[in-house]
């Protein structure tokens, strides 16, 4: 009952991880906004929910627009007067040799990444504030941000910057009964997962790839009011890999 007719935006919703967490706070009870650039597809992670009886709404958000995040909160206080718990999921890759990465291209991945979760969670900050409970709010980092490949320069520095950003604003928001945590899942397979191979599941100490539905059941527990003893940490769910000495 924790999650009853609470609002939850989940930003970049339309698809994958995303989809996964929205989904998973509808059949909790929670009111839902979909916010994604992807007309088409957020409406169908809407029209999934409501096929199994959740409450959902779109609405179209492009992150590299400043005025689309304060329309976001706007359009969430009109649909439901209120906002409780903020996901910033939403983010872009650009894995590209480092000598042929543009400045367009690098701005591209820090405003999408970086400047959008900044700028959510400081206008959705606004109206959770009013809350007589506050409520919470969970970034979406990565492993990125400890542990690279080549060519992911532009990705791990925003994924870095969101965990550190988790606890500047944990801080910032405590006298507003705001909790803020960052989840950085590892290999979370959102496609067909029948096609993953035996190696794939068994490099993983937890012998299988991960799933959508393990970073939505990381949300939840973090959002839950129960649990607003948590606040400024990130969660690693990448069954183990990070550990996993490899030489």
């Amino acid at each position: 009952m924790e999650f009853n007719k609470r609002v939850v935006i989940v930003t970049g919703s339309s698809n994958g991880i995303g989809k996964g967490i929205a989904e998973a706070y509808a059949s909790e009870g929670a009111y839902v906004v979909v916010a994604d650039i992807d007309e088409v597809a957020g409406q169908n992670t809407v029209e999934v929910i409501k096929n199994n009886n959740g409450n959902a709404s779109y609405v179209r958000t492009d992150l590299r627009n400043p005025v689309n995040i304060v329309d976001l909160m706007n359009k969430t206080i009109e649909l439901y007067g209120k906002i409780d718990i903020l996901i910033n999921n939403a983010g872009v890759s650009r894995f590209k040799p480092l000598y042929d990465l543009s400045v367009e291209e690098w701005d591209d991945v820090i405003n999408i990444n970086l400047r959008g979760t900044f700028l959510c969670a400081r206008e959705a900050a606004k109206y959770i504030r009013k809350n007589q409970h506050g409520g919470a709010i969970v970034n979406i980092a990565s492993t990125r941000a400890f542990m690279s490949e080549e060519q992911s320069e532009a990705y791990a520095a925003t994924k870095g910057g969101i965990v550190a950003l988790t606890h500047a604003l944990s801080i910032s928001l405590q006298n507003d009964f705001i909790t803020v945590n960052s989840i950085s899942p590892g290999w979370i397979a959102t496609g067909d997962y029948s096609k993953l191979r035996e190696i794939d599941h068994n490099q993983h100490p937890s012998k299988r790839v991960g799933k959508p539905e393990d970073i939505a059941r990381a949300c939840i527990f973090l959002t839950n009011p129960r649990n607003d003893f948590i606040t400024g940490e990130n969660l690693i769910i990448d069954g183990g890999m990070t550990r996993k000495m490899i030489y």
